[in-house]
């Protein structure tokens, strides 16, 4: 497989990533996430779990070996999925490998017999190829649709990755989704780029934790693009986010970005930021002195 030459280490993995999930339940008042890589997050919340995104094996790598592209991983997996048998709900954004791996969701599946799977209705039969399960397993998802996931209130709103592509039934290709926690929302991006009117759909909601895609959109890479660190920033800030958390970035060497321009258009323009280390935990008691 192949390998970064400085692999980076997640600050909390396997074991005591374990050990850090149960203390947290503890703690009833305040939901807590994780950041797991990519635009992957273990979302906590009275003692229910959420995965968004979760990218947890090497199948990228693999896939494009020895080709123009090869997705050397930069930062190592923090945990094997089949070690989390305690997932109540999985979202995914959309049907690119990072977002929907089978190599992920097949041992969550097998390990929590009774997960909840949600995804753009436009990929329910690219889900079920994937993962042999029949399409009617998963719980469709479109922009403006709410629905129960795992016992988390989920909404779907468009992204655009580069474009707000749809289906022939009108459906979006991409979503972003806003997860309701009590009293508190996330809202998770996604893949995408800033839309016209994509402020509008999301400040309504209110949200006080934005997690955003940074590593830009150039095309010499080869693949669909993102927000950058500035335009994360921005949007967090014309969308009312009370804390921005950036996302997308070390995985691969090919298709990363520093956060350093995130972190200085958060400071220019006053925008609350937080920049997590992989395995590590961010808890919503940090809302309070924002």
């Amino acid at each position: 497989m192949l390998r970064s030459a400085a692999v980076i280490q997640p600050t909390l993995k396997d074991d005591s990533l374990l050990a850090d999930i149960e203390a947290a339940k503890a703690d009833k008042r305040h939901f807590h996430l994780w950041w797991l890589g990519q635009s992957g997050f273990l979302i906590q919340w009275q003692g229910r779990h959420l995965l968004v995104d979760p990218y947890l094996s090497d199948s990228l790598t693999a896939k494009y070996a020895g080709t123009d592209r090869p997705h050397v991983r930069m930062t190592e997996i923090p945990i094997s999925p089949d070690r989390l048998n305690f997932i109540d709900a999985v979202t995914s954004s959309h049907n690119h490998t990072d977002h929907f791996d089978p190599d992920t969701l097949k041992p969550l599946m097998r390990v929590n017999p009774q997960l909840k799977v949600a995804i753009p209705e436009a990929n329910r039969a690219t889900a079920a190829g994937r993962t042999g399960a029949k399409p009617e397993y998963f719980i469709g998802m479109d922009a403006g649709l709410v629905k129960s996931v795992g016992g988390f209130r989920v909404q779907g709103v468009p992204a655009a990755h580069n474009e707000l592509d749809k289906n022939e039934w009108d459906e979006h290709l991409y979503l972003g989704y806003i997860i309701d926690l009590g009293m508190k929302r996330i809202y998770h991006a996604g893949d995408t780029l800033w839309y016209e009117g994509m402020e509008n759909w999301i400040r309504p909601f209110k949200v006080d934790v934005a997690i955003l895609p940074i590593n830009g959109n150039r095309p010499d890479r080869k693949v669909a693009g993102n927000l950058d660190g500035r335009e994360a920033a921005r949007l967090a800030k014309a969308i009312g986010a009370r804390i921005a958390i950036p996302c997308h970035f070390e995985m691969f060497e090919f298709n990363t970005a520093s956060p350093e321009e995130f972190i200085a258009e958060c400071q220019a323009i006053g925008q609350p930021f937080k920049v997590l280390k992989c395995g590590e935990r961010w808890s919503s008691s940090a809302l309070e002195g924002v």
